[in-house]
């Protein structure tokens, strides 16, 4: 017996869209509540995160101590806010840093090729042959630790993630249509790059930098939490986390606390940018041939993708929506007057450059 397919019904797909809206926006107000929050840490602290009282020291939750104190008497929930702010700030910069090099050296690798390309690639292999956190922890005890020298660290060996998806994006644009008529109008390679390539590598580029900076913000600690990262008495998630690891047992409200935060922090960021990417996912201009319901005109849709094929998504849908409303108002009009509707569902520029062929 042949198993039969369930189609839900159009009530149960608009309650799973909505419900699938709702969680997105949850969690992108958790995810703004924490980037405000890592803005205005020093405001928001309760006491002095560097004050020091001996009398005060190793207190338990509670009372006027949300968190408790560590061992030199100072309070663990401003210290866990400014070092929220640290580790967040430095993990955004570092995201910030790495996706701006290394999409500019894909391009460019991908776009001109040559000795360029092969060069910079080898290059990329190496660093990606090597375990990253292990070559992040060489080359920040070659510099003597820091949060700035650990930063550089995890840069040196994360930018050629990046790289490798811009070459592969500029390789598959390089050799369209639209490009092939960009260069056509007089259009020089960086007006290329900077107008067409660009804008059709970003979404792949944007995604795989919002998913690094969770695992970007716990490869920043792991350094701090070795000694290779920020220094005391520099309020860090990490540092934190290193100076009460010999009291886990005795006093655990000084690790378990820096460690929550961690959680939380990188919990919201990855569940965000998943939801996100549910519902906010575009569609190619190849995929999009809506040129004329119900058929398939092979030509018609080569157009439509050397036209739209340029423009980033949120132009075409822009566009689309525009003709809807047009096309709405004109039906509208025509059923006023008695008039028999006019074909509209090709653009008029397509429709005029079908009509030469």
């Amino acid at each position: 017996m042949s198993e039969k397919t369930h189609t839900p019904t159009v009530r149960k797909q608009k309650v799973q869209k909505s419900y699938i809206k709702v969680r997105l926006f949850v969690f992108l107000a958790l995810a703004v509540g924490l980037f405000l929050v890592a803005i205005f840490a020093e405001q928001l602290c309760p006491y002095d995160p560097n004050a020091q009282d001996m009398a005060a020291s190793l207190q338990p939750p509670g009372g006027e101590h949300l968190a408790g104190t560590d061992r030199f008497g100072r309070d663990m929930f401003s210290r866990i806010l400014v070092g929220l702010q640290t580790s967040v700030l430095a993990t955004l910069s570092l995201v910030v840093i790495i996706t701006v090099v290394g999409t500019m050296v894909g391009v460019l690798c991908g776009y001109y090729g040559g000795i360029l390309d092969a060069v910079v690639m080898r290059i990329s292999d190496i660093c990606l042959a090597f375990p990253g956190l292990v070559f992040a922890l060489a080359i920040a005890a070659l510099l003597n630790g820091g949060l700035r020298n650990a930063v550089l660290a995890l840069a040196v060996i994360s930018w050629p993630k990046y790289a490798r998806i811009a070459r592969s994006q500029t390789l598959a644009q390089k050799n369209t249509s639209y490009i092939s008529a960009a260069k056509l109008a007089g259009n020089t390679s960086w007006q290329i790059i900077v107008r067409h390539i660009l804008p059709n590598c970003a979404g792949p580029i944007l995604v795989t930098a919002m998913l690094d900076i969770g695992t970007m913000l716990m490869e920043l600690t792991g350094l701090s939490f070795l000694g290779l990262g920020a220094q005391p008495p520099t309020a860090e998630l990490g540092n934190m986390m290193s100076g009460g690891r010999s009291m886990l047992q005795t006093y655990p409200w000084v690790i378990i606390g820096p460690g929550i935060a961690i959680f939380i922090v990188v919990v919201i960021l990855i569940c965000w940018v998943i939801r996100s990417g549910i519902i906010w996912t575009p569609k190619t201009a190849a995929e999009n041939k809506t040129l004329r319901k119900g058929k398939n005109n092979e030509k018609q849709n080569e157009i439509y993708s050397a036209f739209y094929g340029s423009m980033p998504w949120y132009r075409i849908v822009s566009r689309m929506r525009r003709r809807r409303k047009r096309k709405q108002k004109i039906l509208q009009k025509q059923k006023v007057q008695g008039r028999k509707p006019l074909y509209l569902e090709i653009p008029p520029l397509i429709r005029k450059m079908r009509n030469r062929m």
